[in-house]
């Protein structure tokens, strides 16, 4: 068969499920990470053969996306800010919103050594990159899945990258016992009563421990990770947060209420409050 023919084939039987347009991006993602073409050898070689083999992989894979399985987990890998990272039950898949806060980081880093602590780093994916993009930075990173940080230390090492990572319940934490020059944390700050907004790829299969705060305390990890930010980040140190989209009026409030200086709610490229940085 001409992988061309089973275009067709692949689309119709997930039609029921997924739109056209995302069909397209599903058959494209594959077939880079199954015969290493990208769309244009296609476009160019029309004639390319889907062998018995090949063709076993796509239908394994249209299963699993039948199910509503996201494409990452099933490939086992995504990328983020032009890095490739392993990904997997364990760890949330990196978000392009989360890039926008990596790219807020880098820019208003200064040329200075500086070490940076990432609190909840899930794959590593904040973590690695700023540890790749800054080359006088000192990266920590910290998680309370040892599954999790497993997984972010096999994305260190694919990305040529040194962390240090440490197991660590950020909410039992009283001290970090250390100094840091930026602070930055994605934390969980998905309420229980928005779980009706969630897609089922990613509330059936991405891990509810990094996604979900109950609705009473929903910035529960905010307080926390600010309350620490207080007593380890150095003089004129800056913290980092990606944050609820419904909560930036609330989480400014709680900085400010904790004496936290010069803070910016920025929004993200869809319109929404995303990012908070604040500083001492």
């Amino acid at each position: 068969m001409l992988l061309k023919n089973y275009k067709d084939l692949f689309k119709k039987e997930l039609l029921p499920i997924y739109d056209e347009q995302e069909i397209d991006s599903f058959f494209y993602i594959i077939l880079e990470k199954i015969h290493k073409l990208k769309r244009i050898d296609l476009a160019l070689n029309p004639e390319t053969v889907l062998d018995g083999i090949h063709l076993k992989q796509w239908k394994s894979i249209v299963s699993d996306l039948k199910l509503e399985k996201p494409i990452q987990y099933i490939l086992g890998e995504t990328e983020f800010y032009g890095l490739t990272f392993l990904v997997n039950e364990n760890t949330l898949i990196p978000r392009p919103e989360t890039e926008e806060l990596v790219e807020l980081i880098i820019s208003k880093a200064t040329s200075n050594p500086l070490k940076i602590l990432d609190i909840g780093t899930g794959s590593g994916c904040i973590a690695i990159s700023l540890a790749k993009n800054l080359s006088n930075a000192e990266v920590s990173a910290i998680d309370v899945s040892e599954q999790a940080l497993a997984t972010a230390q096999k994305n260190a090492e694919l990305n040529k990258v040194q962390v240090n990572f440490l197991l660590k319940n950020i909410l039992e934490t009283e001290d970090l016992a250390q100094q840091f020059d930026i602070i930055v944390s994605n934390p969980p700050y998905v309420r229980n009563l928005e779980k009706a907004e969630i897609k089922p790829n990613v509330l059936e299969y991405e891990p509810h421990l990094a996604l979900f705060v109950e609705d009473a305390d929903a910035l529960l990890f905010y307080r926390k990770i600010a309350d620490l930010a207080k007593k380890n980040l150095n003089p004129n140190g800056k913290l980092y947060f990606e944050i609820n989209q419904y909560l930036g009026k609330e989480t400014v409030q709680l900085l400010e209420s904790l004496g936290f200086l010069d803070i910016e709610l920025k929004k993200d490229v869809y319109g929404n409050d995303r990012m908070i940085s604040a500083s001492l």
